[in-house]
């Protein structure tokens, strides 16, 4: 079978390469460079972790995303995950920290609890007096973006597909099978697989009453000179208590620490709308994390990435199928984690033609 697939982010990347095992004829379109900055997956680094809350069928999926990413790595000859485990800390009661909690003890996924005094002997970084309590789990840690997506082109071209850079795809005709780019020409399939993240609705507009779009920023930071060996040394931070919505990455992969915070997010109808950052917007991502980060104006600003996402209502993945076009969209923020498992289930579902039980299993509704 002949497919195109529109978007090289993770998702899309991950299901050429899928497809592509599987015996198609693969082309994969990306608007801009391989990996694209711009592109929700195309920052350095980005979170895995078992916990989930009350979404605790991604909780399980987990699972199957380790051992895709295994069988990826095997492909790719080289591991880009950063297995130093996880970090949440609670600062009120029932905040996102907690509920992660709840979610690893139903789930009965291993953590150790830490008293404040305890967890701040351990990760010296942490302020003394401002959190309940933190805990730590093994199971989780650093995906390498950039890397990843490098070894995935170089894959691809390797084996076959056809890997097309700085090309627009402009207009998708689902009933004929084809994509119109920016210059005009036209490409054929049989059939058409769109991964194109928060473009999508540029592509799709009448996705616009399932799929909202919102431009974030991260910001990355150089800590204290006396904290730099504890934070190379920490696992991720998947929350940071209180109503922050904050994650922490210290420096993994040759990239720097960053800080990024779901408070820190904007509605907005188009994704390329203000993506060069604003005076201050590095900072005041920063400032969010204090508490629970002792002396955070002491950590510098280095750079500040922004981001487009778009989320569903219900912050679950989604997929449309529309003649010979499959959209796979609304990673909500979470997604990457589960990229080279998403790859496998789209592709299966291109070659078996069982769209329904691809749409169970991204909405979690199936392990």
């Amino acid at each position: 079978m002949n497919v195109i697939v529109v978007g090289a982010g993770i998702a899309g990347l991950s299901t050429a390469w899928s497809l592509v095992k599987a015996g198609h004829q693969v082309s994969i379109v990306e608007q801009g460079p391989i990996p694209n900055p711009l592109a929700a997956s195309g920052d350095h680094h980005r979170i895995i972790r078992r916990a989930y809350g009350a979404a605790a069928g991604y909780g399980r999926l987990i699972t199957e995303a380790y051992e895709a990413w295994d069988e990826m790595w095997a492909d790719l000859g080289e591991n880009h995950l950063d297995p130093r485990g996880f970090l949440c800390i609670s600062r009120e009661p029932g905040d996102e920290a907690e509920e992660y909690r709840e979610g690893m003890e139903a789930g009965n996924y291993p953590f150790d609890l830490f008293e404040p005094d305890a967890a701040v002997e351990r990760w010296p970084f942490l302020e003394a007096g401002s959190f309940r309590y933190a805990y730590f789990s093994p199971d989780g840690g650093a995906l390498h973006c950039r890397k990843i997506a490098f070894g995935l082109a170089e894959w691809l071209r390797a084996n076959g597909a056809n890997v097309y850079e700085n090309s627009k795809v402009t207009e998708v005709d689902a009933e004929a099978g084809r994509v119109v780019l920016e210059g005009g020409e036209t490409m054929q399939a049989d059939r058409i697989v769109v991964t194109s993240g928060a473009w999508v609705l540029k592509l799709f507009p009448e996705l616009g009453g399932e799929l909202k779009t919102y431009r974030t920023a991260l910001a990355y930071v150089e800590p204290p000179a006396d904290m730099k060996a504890a934070w190379a040394a920490a696992p991720v931070i998947l929350d940071v208590g209180g109503a922050v919505d904050g994650y922490a990455i210290p420096p993994s992969g040759g990239a720097g620490m960053k800080f990024g915070s779901g408070l820190h997010r904007v509605p907005t109808s188009d994704a390329d709308w203000n993506r060069q950052p604003v005076a201050g917007e590095g900072e005041a991502i920063r400032n969010l994390f204090s508490p629970p980060i002792a002396r955070i104006e002491e950590y510098g600003v280095t750079e500040v990435v922004t981001c487009a996402y778009t989320f569903t209502a219900d912050e679950k993945f989604l997929a449309h199928e529309k003649a010979k076009c499959l959209v796979v969209s609304a990673c909500s923020g979470h997604g990457y984690k589960f990229g080279a498992a998403v790859g496998r289930r789209v592709a299966a579902s291109i070659g078996n033609g069982d769209v329904a039980s691809l749409k169970a299993w991204l909405r979690a509704e199936t392990a």
